[in-house]
């Protein structure tokens, strides 16, 4: 059963990795799939992909962080397709270097475009979803949220702040039936996946690591319309790596 068919889905970063196993999800179950990206040849990559499986995708190419380029976006794709029912905020980008070198333009670029472009994402979908009788919005955060490695505060600071914008918007939405929640990554592998080693999936509880798809499967059920009771969490799909206490022997 097409859980999504007519559904209009949007999902941004959608030029490659998680994005772009999303978007094959979601056309998957019967969506109107919109991609975004500020990667104009990453979005034209999956939507050939799509084309070739036997999808289409409406495709859009603006900056997540630039408030203007959102606004307009969201507007235009409420015009044409005429709603937004779900919408996936994918795209994110760090910075990692020392706090010591970090730059305040390297610093609100990140924040900018993780934090604020998320949010104002957000509100202009939820300004869509409200008039159609509500929606689902899905923000992708991190484990970095959660626990850091060094050089990593501007992106481990918009992933955190991720988290609490979701349980906000969650309860601010709520009486326009919109459900808001968020997804913790934590080693989700884009690339050659043959190419990991052993010691990478055994430090995993699962004993392997992660794929693209399993944020997808995570997703459709945080946006299935049956699953309307669940607003505000954040879902951790990491394999249990976080759960796993390390010595050094």
């Amino acid at each position: 059963m097409l859980t999504y068919k007519g559904k209009v889905v949007m999902i941004t970063g959608a030029g490659g990795g998680i994005g772009r196993s999303l978007a094959t999800a979601y056309a998957e179950q019967g969506a109107k799939v919109v991609i975004v990206d500020k990667n104009e040849d990453g979005l034209q990559n999956t939507r050939e992909r799509l084309q070739a499986a036997g999808y289409d995708a409406y495709l859009y190419v603006f900056d997540l962080s630039n408030p203007a380029e959102i606004e307009n976006v969201m507007k235009e794709v409420g015009e044409t397709l005429g709603r937004i029912d779900i919408l996936i905020n994918n795209a994110g980008l760090g910075v990692f270097k020392s706090p010591y070198d970090l730059t305040v333009e390297e610093w609100d670029y990140v924040i900018h475009t993780n934090l604020r472009g998320t949010f104002l994402c957000s509100r202009e979908a939820a300004k869509i979803m409200r008039n159609n009788g509500g929606g689902a919005i899905v923000n992708i955060s991190s484990t970095r949220a959660l626990m850091s490695e060094p050089n990593s505060e501007a992106y481990a600071a918009s992933k955190g702040g991720i988290l609490s914008l979701t349980h906000a918007l969650a309860v601010s939405l709520g009486p326009d039936r919109i459900t808001v929640n968020a997804i913790c990554p934590g080693w989700i592998e884009i690339g050659d996946y043959n190419q990991l080693r052993s010691v990478d999936h055994l430090q995993h509880p699962s004993g392997r690591v992660g794929k693209p798809e399993d944020i997808a499967r995570a997703c459709l059920y945080l946006t299935d319309p049956k699953n309307d009771f669940v607003t505000g969490i954040h879902l951790v799909v990491d394999g249990g790596m976080t759960r796993k206490m390390i010595y050094v022997e």
